[in-house]
């Protein structure tokens, strides 16, 4: 019996797992990488960004345009955009880990994004029965350079059982 919960539990813990990483490098070096997974009704997407790398909010171009308030931009990063389709279907709004504010002022230059990890989460629910694509799209940069993504992740169709830890409460609604 023992032998048949310890096959029951490794199988659980599979089906928890973040996809595979898709990476997004300059050169030989990691600018970031994305992975997702579904816990219940919640379609989480993880970005992890390498040594001196930031990515942007997915609200960045909200949070910009309210800041010039009618002036124009003396640049504009990419925001983080994700869209799902096929098997899954988002059924509310956007959530993201809190954003770190990397404006300057005095330049007339404003920005909001994210360093080491970010998390972005929203509801779903089945709009098929094959597998999901996510299609996402932004920006990673370091003080030097500027990396556009434009990347798909496939997420299979099954349904996986667990939890990631992730609690809304402590992600900011995408604005």
């Amino acid at each position: 019996m023992n032998k048949l919960l310890a096959i029951l539990i490794a199988v659980n813990a599979m089906a928890a797992d973040w996809t595979a990483p898709v990476e997004v490098r300059h050169e030989d070096e990691l600018s970031i990488a994305y992975q997702a997974r579904l816990d219940g009704d919640l379609l989480l997407v993880r970005a992890t960004l390498g040594p001196g790398w930031h990515t942007f909010a997915m609200d960045n171009k909200r949070r910009v345009d309210e800041k010039l308030a009618g002036k124009p931009a003396i640049s504009n990063d990419r925001p983080t955009e994700i869209v799902a389709s096929g098997g899954l279907q988002t059924v509310g709004p956007w959530y993201q880990s809190p954003p770190k504010d990397f404006s300057h002022p005095e330049l007339r230059w404003f920005s909001w994004g994210f360093e080491g990890q970010a998390t972005f989460a929203a509801r779903v629910r089945r709009a098929g029965a094959g597998p999901t694509r996510l299609t996402l799209r932004g920006q990673a940069c370091t003080a030097a350079v500027c990396k556009n993504i434009d990347l798909s992740i496939s997420l299979p169709a099954a349904n996986p059982v667990g939890t990631s830890g992730v609690n809304l409460k402590e992600l900011v609604l995408v604005q």
